[in-house]
């Protein structure tokens, strides 16, 4: 995924940062503990596409 996208993403929930997870390839917002995925290098940006995170990933 490109830099410069990355950085100006944001989670549609709170509006925090993203965390890019390569495998499998998913933005991470820690603050809502949610997974959004990335589909052939597209972020699909929606809550019902996200996926909750589990504390222990977090910590990875």
């Amino acid at each position: 995924m490109d830099k410069k996208l990355l950085d100006i993403l944001a989670c549609p929930v709170c509006k925090g940062p993203l965390r890019l997870k390569k495998s499998p390839e998913e933005l991470i917002c820690r603050g809502d503990r949610l997974a959004y995925p990335v589909r052939d290098g597209i972020p699909i940006m929606l809550v019902e596409e996200a996926r909750e995170v589990a504390v222990e990933e977090l910590e990875e």
